[in-house]
């Protein structure tokens, strides 16, 4: 009975020994980013989209460490040096600028795949988009420069907007540029522009009620992960206030601004999973040309224009990429 006991049991840690390795082999992925979980999920599940088409599916044959500076963006840095501590196969640095930067500063050695929104060879994360170079490429969505044309978009259906609050995020890199473009292209508009700004999500209330203060009777959001966060805070004001507003991306428009204007969010992020399978796969980043979107999404909401009392012209409304009943 013993030395049955006995060989059932070095049979079982034989057949555990295969099980036991293959755990260990799974290959752990960081994934960091600026905001928060609570209202970034559905970027993380485009992400984890892009690593199943590439054939690596979370707690089956590879795992996540998820990193959520929660709208404090002094934490980057801690928390790339984190994953870097731990060895990861490879980190997607996702959420702009700040991001990426501070991964690239934790490790020049682990395979670092961004998602941002302005130029990466001139913020110095790459040498070039087709031949990034060194251990990090990405997704670029070139989003950020585009305040002056979502001002000309927001005229066209709301012409009665005067001054235009551009609420912003003075930490991002490409804050100023963003500014710049909104005030030129307001002039051309014979519009005013003023700035407000929200360093973190406690901020956001201030920069709102900022708006009413200086009299903005429109918005235009900047191109940046903590406004995306606070997105039902900011549609919220606007549509309590009257207040007509565009988004940097699709899901200010579902969340009930009037409209949005921009490149796929989800089509990124999901594009950011692809790079990290492949790279899992063997893929170097510096062979992996940085990824750029091929068009851009214009989004109105029909439900608040008629709330404002607007009604949209009918080419506009054609030139629209989807309309929200």
């Amino acid at each position: 009975m013993r030395r049955r006991k006995f060989v059932a049991l070095v049979g079982a840690a034989h057949l555990a020994t295969p099980m036991v390795r293959a755990q260990r082999a799974m290959p752990v992925v960081g994934f960091m980013n600026p905001v928060s979980p609570d209202t970034y999920s559905f970027n993380a599940v485009a992400f984890r989209e892009g690593l199943a088409e590439a054939g690596f599916v979370e707690g089956r044959n590879v795992r996540i460490e998820y990193r959520w500076a929660k709208g404090d963006y002094a934490l980057l840095p801690s928390l790339a040096a984190e994953l870097a501590g731990l060895k990861v196969a490879a980190i997607a640095a996702t959420g702009d600028i700040a991001s990426a930067r501070a991964a690239k500063a934790a490790t020049s050695t682990i395979p670092i795949v961004f998602t941002i929104g302005a130029d990466p060879v001139g913020y110095g994360l790459v040498a070039s988009l087709n031949r990034p170079g060194g251990n990090v490429t990405g997704v670029n969505l070139f989003s950020s420069i585009l305040s002056g044309k979502r001002i000309e978009l927001l005229t066209k259906i709301a012409p009665k907007v005067r001054r235009v609050a551009m609420i912003m995020n003075p930490d991002n890199f490409t804050a100023a540029a963003e500014e710049q473009d909104g005030f030129a292209g307001a002039r051309v508009l014979q519009r005013e522009v003023v700035v407000v700004r929200a360093r973190k999500p406690d901020e956001i209330a201030g920069a709102l009620a900022e708006m009413l203060r200086l009299n903005a009777d429109s918005y235009v959001t900047g191109s940046d992960p903590l406004i995306l966060d606070r997105r039902g805070e900011i549609v919220a004001f606007g549509q309590a206030h009257g207040l007509p507003g565009i988004g940097f991306v699709r899901q200010f428009a579902a969340a009930g601004a009037l409209l949005s204007y921009g490149p796929s969010i989800t089509w990124m992020y999901r594009q950011a999973g692809l790079y990290i399978g492949a790279i899992l796969k063997g893929a170097k980043p510096a062979d992996l040309p940085v990824m750029q979107p091929t068009g851009f999404e214009f989004v109105v909401n029909l439900k608040t224009a008629a709330a404002l009392g607007l009604e949209p012209r009918a080419d506009v409304l054609l030139s629209a990429n989807e309309v929200i009943q």
